[in-house]
């Protein structure tokens, strides 16, 4: 079977698992009427008769937005990892270690412990919070990065990334230890949930998607010969340091958003690539729409677990993807040990 069928089929069963993602909850609604309802409200067919116009409500506001966010952030997540793995020639690295979390918990954790609000941004402050401070604490290290060592060498952007990651977590740290009170709602954010994200989250994470994958896919060549190593890539042509920088920029821009409109969600951006490694080989143009559908196919899976496994009350979907992806981090180190 060749790729372009793989991702063909892996996009069908994406839509699947949103329908029934959708159709499950407290309240039983088939994936066929669930469907129904989804035709109807996109394409304004007429109702399909014996639908129960509370179901209508439940799936297309409250369902339905919630399984779209978790299914694009997990995608961002996914082509994110996928592209900080091949720069950085590093299968257990992601974006996180860029500082992408970090930043985003101090920009959240300052809004909620100030209380500030956008005047525009209303409801979105905190969101919006997150996303910049993120931005800010990647170009941060990118620019360091770039003064310490002009090619921009992995392993100076990796040991760059943790200092980073290190300190902004300490400021974090330092500030719920002064303003306790606001510790719960920082720590539940940091944890990520889906709860009670309507549609206005979904159409505020497509244009940052849009950008980062559209760039990403731009460079999918380049990608493939970096993973060679610089020297080869210098000599095809590469400008390494350049092409490594725009390349993370783009992730940035991908995983900040996710993680400013979900909270911290971890080890979605680790297994999702190396799943799409092994369905469809190496090649980046492959890679990156399989790593889309499978990581977001996994956080819609995460996040129906955290809401029904102890229903009415909900887990941290960063717990139940932590839980699946902590012994999956074992097993890649510990095969890689055995390999080297």
């Amino acid at each position: 079977m060749g790729n372009n069928r793989r991702v063909a089929l892996g996009f069908a069963a994406a839509l699947l698992i949103i329908t029934a993602a959708s159709s499950l909850g407290s309240s039983g609604i088939t994936p066929g009427d669930t469907a129904l309802i989804i035709l109807h409200r996109i394409f304004h067919l007429p109702p399909a008769e014996g639908i129960d116009p509370k179901n209508v409500s439940i799936v297309w506001l409250l369902r339905l937005p919630r399984v779209l966010l978790a299914f694009f952030a997990g995608g961002c997540l996914a082509v994110a990892g996928a592209v900080t793995q091949s720069v950085l020639r590093n299968p257990l690295a992601s974006p996180y270690i860029l500082g992408v979390s970090s930043g985003a918990s101090l920009g959240a954790g300052i809004v909620i412990i100030s209380g500030f609000t956008l005047p525009l941004a209303g409801g979105f402050t905190l969101p919006l919070a997150g996303f910049l401070a993120g931005l800010i604490t990647v170009f941060a290290v990118l620019a360091f990065s770039a003064k310490i060592d002009k090619s921009m060498s992995n392993n100076t952007v990796i040991l760059c990334g943790m200092v980073f990651s290190l300190f902004v977590g300490a400021l974090l740290t330092a500030l719920s230890a002064v303003f306790s009170d606001d510790l719960k709602r920082i720590a539940l954010w940091q944890m990520g949930s889906f709860a009670l994200r309507g549609w206005p989250y979904v159409r505020l994470i497509v244009p940052f998607l849009i950008v980062g994958t559209a760039g990403i896919a731009r460079y999918t060549r380049e990608m493939d010969i970096l993973t060679f190593g610089d020297d080869q890539a210098k000599s095809a042509g590469v400008e390494t340091g350049l092409m490594r920088k725009v390349l993370l920029i783009f992730s940035v821009v991908l995983s900040g958003a996710a993680v400013s409109l979900s909270g911290v969600i971890g080890f979605v951006d680790l297994i999702a690539p190396h799943g799409a490694r092994k369905i469809t080989g190496s090649a980046h143009r492959y890679v990156i729409p399989m790593s889309f559908i499978i990581g977001g196919s996994l956080m819609v899976a995460a996040d129906l677990i955290a809401r029904t496994v102890i229903s009415p009350s909900e887990l941290p979907v960063g717990a139940i993807t932590a839980l699946i992806g902590a012994p999956f981090f074992a097993w890649i180190y510990f095969k890689r040990r055995r390999g080297a």
